[in-house]
């Protein structure tokens, strides 16, 4: 993606079902639930580098011994460095106590992070705060065991404020826009209420039935109890992803079905997709059960999770990003009015990888149709050069764009900032014949638009093509998420300022009023998630009008080549990503009020001139 995006974070969990001697015994390591995490987690790193924490309970501790642990950190390769804390501990252990290492309880005793119990988390600051206390897992400790509790997850809630005030919790600064924080403080007012009446063990279900449903937003969360009970949770939308897999020896939950695939070297069919609406609730004996918590509705899986978010070694989101770029093939030829000889196509490195093979493979079967045709109309008329020249045709690509190392500059000033921005990429010489071919390249998506403007069309234009065509495999970003990426400026998307643009252009500016006026009538009677207001800021235009004004906007001036933009149809998109329908920050289409809210209030920020984010 040329504009990167901070988005999802990624959540791992491990129970382990067997004593630490099993594991020594069968594995040859007592480690062999923290090995694992790891592997869980390094597989998942592309979900979250601005920090990585992981939690840790021990069962059947003395009274008195402590059972639950944590260790996080905001540095640059955080889980390396939570490791490197852990395997200090171990290593510490093995050199001043080397006789414990041979049993596996005493292990257990001495090293912190040695529970039957794990649980990992990658972060992206999506609160815009690299800050080690904004890091997961959060954990509330009491001294009663039942009451500890330990989350992390992977999700965003629009209604912080409002869970704060049920729990009557002052969150402090640090926390006050945390929506963990206010996800685990509601979880642990129902875990106490829950503790103070229970007479043969802790009713989970019935404690995560009560929390969640005062949740609005996408969630796919984890947490650990002081009493060995835990439970993984999913969004009744289904927004975020979940994944598990249970075996005799393990329990485990992930964010992405590949990662459990290649850290257990299991089967696709063996890991299973947890479904919207429910838990995997495990017991302190190890049990576990799938339940459902709150009634599933519409299914509006996240579809940045399959064009971008989610690593494509799974084998269905591999084929279903070689669609979305199978499916642009069409529109594309049409752009270049079908002109093969004259035109180059590559891609934006690196995640556009996938959708450029895509492309490549409707391409190709376009110019084998016209191979056939070509040839089955000379008849018998065959001339071998002739034939040999048509069979050896082939689609001209090449990799045109090469993401050079991250460029870092002390210069402050806009314009040396500017310059500096355009080598973040560099270029292919001589792959262009300067003034004759077309250039298409294809990107994941264009949300801001920036890295486009100012390095990677000034750069392929360096090379000299007649035309430029940047292909976004996803449709129109025109509005903001809240259930995981950070995407919530309306100023910040290239689509929106391509819409006011051509309001402003037509004399129509005063729509632009009037859907702020009824923004502050919806907020004045507090119905402000009732509609999303924003849609009537783009209903004049169609998406090609908007299409066409982006291309305006991505010229930077001074270039010779001509600039078009081609995006995803939303029917196309889904046509790809049949099961990920959700599709809000293409059409508006929230799955929870909160995000009516958020889009207006987004709305309200960027008229009144805040350089805020909409919740």
């Amino acid at each position: 993606m040329s504009d990167a995006i901070k988005h999802e974070c990624g959540l791992a969990f491990i129970r382990l079902r067997k004593p630490f001697s099993y594991y020594q015994q069968k594995y040859g390591t007592v480690f062999y639930g923290l090995n694992k995490l790891y592997l869980l987690m390094e597989k998942q790193h592309n979900r979250g580098q601005d920090g990585a924490g992981v939690a840790a309970v021990k069962l059947d501790t003395e009274p008195g011994v402590p059972f639950m642990h944590r260790v996080r950190s905001s540095a640059p390769q955080a889980i390396g460095d939570v490791f490197s804390k852990i395997r200090d501990e171990i290593q510490e252990i093995e050199k001043y106590q080397p006789e414990i290492t041979k049993y596996p309880g005493l292990m257990k005793g001495h090293i912190k992070f040695l529970g039957e119990l794990l649980m990992g988390h990658l972060r992206y600051a999506t609160q815009g705060k690299n800050n080690v206390e904004l890091c997961h897992p959060f954990v509330r400790y009491n001294t009663i065991p039942a009451r500890n509790l330990a989350m992390a997850g992977n999700f965003n809630l629009v209604n912080a404020d409002e869970l704060f005030k049920f729990t009557d919790v002052n969150p402090g600064e640090v926390h006050k826009n945390s929506d963990l924080a206010a996800m685990l403080e509601t979880v642990h007012h129902f875990l106490c209420k829950e503790d103070e009446v229970r007479r043969n063990g802790l009713d989970i279900k019935h404690i995560l039935q009560q929390a969640f449903s005062l949740f609005d937003g996408g969630y796919h969360a984890a947490g650990l109890i002081g009493t060995g009970d835990a439970f993984v949770i999913r969004d009744p939308n289904g927004i975020r992803p979940s994944y598990y897999y249970v075996n005799d020896d393990v329990i485990v939950a992930a964010s992405e079905r590949a990662a459990i695939r290649t850290t257990f070297n299991v089967g696709e069919n063996e890991v299973l997709e947890l479904m919207p609406g429910h838990a995997l609730i495990v017991k302190s004996n190890g049990e576990y059960a799938i339940e459902k918590i709150i009634e599933p509705k519409e299914r509006k899986a996240c579809s940045f999770e399959r064009i971008y978010f989610s690593r494509g070694n799974d084998e269905k989101i591999y084929k279903e990003r070689t669609a979305l770029g199978r499916n642009l093939s069409g529109t594309v030829l049409k752009a270049i009015d079908n002109d093969l000889r004259n035109t180059i196509f590559s891609f934006i490195p690196n995640t556009a990888e996938v959708a450029f093979y895509g492309l490549l493979k409707g391409l190709e079967d376009y110019l084998n149709k016209i191979k056939i045709e070509r040839i089955l109309s000379w008849g018998n008329d065959v001339d071998p050069e002739k034939l040999s020249e048509m069979v050896n045709r082939r689609i001209r690509i090449d990799k045109i764009a090469i993401k050079d190392v991250k460029m870092r500059t002390f210069i402050t000033e806009d314009s040396s900032r500017n310059e500096m921005v355009q080598h973040v990429y560099d270029i292919t010489y001589g792959t262009v014949r300067p003034g004759v071919d077309t250039l298409v390249v294809i990107d994941d998506s264009i949300v801001r638009g920036t890295t486009l403007k100012e390095s990677i069309v000034k750069m392929l234009d360096r090379l000299g093509p007649k035309k430029i065509i940047i292909v976004s495999s996803a449709p129109q970003i025109r509005y903001p998420d809240c259930y995981g990426i950070d995407m919530s400026k309306m100023g910040d998307f290239v689509a929106f300022q391509a819409a006011i643009a051509l309001l402003k252009e037509q004399g129509k500016e005063h729509i632009l009023q009037e859907a702020y006026g009824l923004c502050k009538e919806l907020e004045r009677t507090n119905t402000l998630h009732a509609q999303n207001v924003v849609k009537n800021v783009y209903k004049l235009f169609t998406p090609e009008e908007i299409s066409a004004k982006i291309a305006q906007i991505l010229n930077p001036g001074g270039i010779g080549a001509e600039i078009e933009v081609i995006y995803q149809s939303i029917e196309s998109l889904h046509e790809a990503c049949p099961n990920n329908l959700g599709d809000w920050y293409f059409t508006g289409n929230y799955p929870t009020p909160g995000g009516n809210r958020v889009v207006n209030k987004a709305f309200m920020n960027f008229m009144e001139g805040k350089n805020e984010r909409g919740y």
